[in-house]
């Protein structure tokens, strides 16, 4: 009788758990399969509407729930009183990690960069000055923990003029010869100023890399409304060994009340680990 009961114990102790272990797994393996991205070119404090294009970008950059997000054109002006605008953004969605690189020293009363944000465990940072120097450009890299493993996450914003491809073909090489040669994947985002087919970005094709944001899937990522003509100049580039893309889109492509985000648009990608 009383190993009945025991037994009985043991029986309903295993039925009860069943449920538990039948959830457990595809959550672990939900948080297996990748990474969410998204860069945003969030043109510093132009047009003098701030505070309202806050709001629209944060509102954009929930609505892409990445886990790691870059920005370019971020500024903190002390004499505009201006905080950085990085730090803001991710004290709006929640972000606990937030890492800025610009020309300037750090103390300068202004600086204006790139940053990443996140809400991985970061594992290390680095940042850069790209050559050529006299162009002001940087790069940075956040290595983060996923749960496929550490993942390496560059944002950059390369030179401007639609004739400088050879200074971009530069500024690539440098960044690319500057990373971890350890074989951590590397995810780089950011505002390249070319579209893919500028022979400045032919380091970042295939077989190495694959644009999460395919040809011809979106016009523009410069917002016509704000006298940009339409290209696609603001990519996610992933390592094609170690991701494929499951989906990508832009984002903050919707004005409300007339006020758009910024004067680009920004891309989200989702990547899964191969």
């Amino acid at each position: 009788m009383h190993k009945a009961k025991l037994d009985r114990r043991a029986l309903l102790a295993t039925i009860a758990a069943l449920p538990l272990a039948a959830c457990a797994r595809p959550f672990r393996d939900r948080a297996r399969v990748g990474i969410g991205v998204a860069t945003f070119n969030i043109w510093h404090d132009a047009g003098g509407h701030w505070p309202a294009r806050r709001a629209l970008l944060v509102a954009a950059l929930r609505g892409a729930d990445a886990d790691v997000i870059a920005l370019q054109e971020v500024l903190e002006d002390a004499k505009k009183g201006l905080p950085n605008q990085a730090d803001t953004i991710a004290r709006d969605l929640g972000y606990a990690g937030v890492h800025f690189v610009a020309p300037e020293p750090e103390g300068a009363p202004r600086r204006y960069g790139n940053a990443i944000l996140t809400r991985l465990p970061v594992i290390e940072v680095a940042r850069r000055r790209l050559e050529p120097l006299s162009d002001y450009r940087t790069a940075i890299r956040v290595r983060v923990r996923t749960a496929g493993g550490p993942v390496d996450i560059i944002a950059t914003h390369l030179a401007w003029l639609p004739e400088a491809a050879a200074v971009r073909a530069q500024q690539l090489a440098d960044l690319l010869a500057w990373l971890p040669t350890d074989g951590t994947p590397l995810v780089i985002m950011g505002d390249f100023n070319a579209p893919l087919d500028d022979p400045g970005l032919a380091a970042m094709g295939p077989p190495r890399f694959t644009s999460a944001l395919a040809p011809a899937a979106a016009p523009t990522t410069l917002n016509p409304a704000r006298g940009h003509a339409p290209r696609v100049i603001d990519h996610i580039f992933a390592d094609s060994a170690a991701f494929a893309v499951s989906g990508a889109r832009v984002i903050g492509d919707t004005p409300l009340g007339g006020e758009y985000p910024s004067d680009h648009f920004g891309v989200a990608a989702r990547l899964t680990r191969r």
